[in-house]
């Protein structure tokens, strides 16, 4: 049994490692099984067959004492469906997921298709537009705003606010320090004006309310909650269209594949997250003293799983770095797996699908003018993608 554990004193959440962390996940999966990250005192995980035992164990690698780095927030957030294990989690979860049951999201698959259709026939159009701000938020915040209900006025303030959630997932760095405000505005808006009354009858948010009055889950869990809906229905499908819209554009001969061939849609929205994971950690403690490939950890530990690690591994993926969406790696970990497996993966991928199949419609070839990094302690990806398209 191997006792010695690596260590390395990189900040993964400095502004470089965050633009461009492939160099050090690189390192840390050579290394060893488990290296610990004396910085923030995390035991990371990096190779693919780690990361993913470890989602499907829920009772070794608990979420019950959050899944964030910074102590204070682990405990302020604690019980949130995020930061939940069964039978908790299994009751939040079953009524935050009925709305997005996968034939739930084939009734509104028209009224997506629609509205893909109305922002990819407008903006290519103009021929020159930016693919994060103007495309990819697009969906999520029309369509996905009106289906949650949270009312028309705070719609600008979402994107806002599900980025500072993000931050805090941190450590106490500048980013984290800035977003704490926002935080508790999201907070307070959760607790006082996203409730009956004052949001869309029926919407998402509404249906938690209906739940709690049938008695299927405490009415204090309701505000929390919001989070589930705010926080992964905005920004990582946001990245996650951008990210593919980048890579076609530095990889015309897959754009070229895919205009061929629409039934690769599925496996290019697999290969874009595998190889761009919007997400590129969260972490679980131990519950017992646990053994990952001959390296002993204690009960306690904190471990980060590096979902944008795992999903390079060389060991899975043979040239990982290399975009081919004929790969098909429907085993990718950008949405988790097991019991926290993303809820509104359905959703993402039902977004991602139709603005890909009309883009594959309207767009020959992208040329990339511009792109801005997001820094995010979070997310990874761009926050801006200025593309040029040339019409077939």
């Amino acid at each position: 049994m191997t006792t010695t554990i690596p260590v390395d004193d990189v900040d993964l959440f400095s502004d470089e490692a965050r633009i461009d962390p492939y160099p050090v996940y690189d390192r840390m999966r050579e290394a060893g099984p488990v290296v610990h990250l004396v910085r923030q005192d995390l035991f990371a995980l990096t190779r693919y067959a780690d990361v993913r035992a470890a989602l499907m164990d829920w009772k070794t690698f608990s979420s019950a004492k959050g899944v964030f780095v910074d102590p204070g927030i682990n405990a302020q957030l604690e019980g949130i469906t995020l930061c939940s294990d069964p039978p908790d989690h299994t009751m939040m979860r079953g009524v935050l997921g009925r709305p997005l049951r996968q034939e739930l999201m084939r009734a509104i698959s028209s009224t997506i298709e629609a509205a893909a259709d109305e922002i990819v026939t407008r903006l290519v159009a103009r021929g020159r537009f930016d693919a994060a701000t103007e495309l990819a938020e697009h969906l999520p915040m029309t369509v996905v705003s009106e289906l949650v209900g949270l009312g028309e006025g705070n719609r600008g303030k979402m994107l806002e606010w599900a980025e500072a959630i993000w931050n805090v997932q941190g450590p106490v760095n500048e980013r984290f320090t800035a977003s704490g405000p926002l935080v508790g505005e999201f907070l307070d808006f959760a607790a006082n004006e996203a409730v009956p009354g004052k949001i869309e009858p029926d919407g998402w948010a509404d249906q938690l309310y209906q739940a709690a009055d049938r008695g299927e889950l405490p009415r204090d869990k309701c505000p929390v909650m919001m989070l589930d809906y705010v926080t992964p229905s905005l920004d990582t499908t946001i990245l996650a269209i951008t990210n593919a819209v980048a890579l076609f554009a530095r990889h015309p001969e897959q754009w070229e594949l895919l205009r061929a061939d629409r039934s690769l849609i599925p496996h290019a929205i697999n290969e874009s997250l595998r190889i761009e994971s919007p997400v590129p950690q969260f972490s679980r403690v131990l519950t017992e003293d646990h053994e990952i490939d001959g390296v002993a950890l204690p009960a306690g530990s904190r471990v980060a799983l590096l979902y944008g690690a795992a999903n390079r591994d060389p060991r899975k993926y043979p040239d990982p770095a290399r975009f081919d969406i004929t790969r098909r790696p429907s085993d990718q970990l950008s949405f988790g797996r097991g019991e926290h497996v993303c809820i509104g993966m359905n959703l993402a991928r039902l977004e991602m699908s139709a603005l890909l199949g009309r883009l594959a419609d309207e767009v020959a070839e992208f040329e990339i003018v511009s792109a801005r990094p997001l820094l995010n302690n979070g997310l990874r990806g761009l926050e801006s993608l200025v593309v040029s398209v040339r019409t077939p």
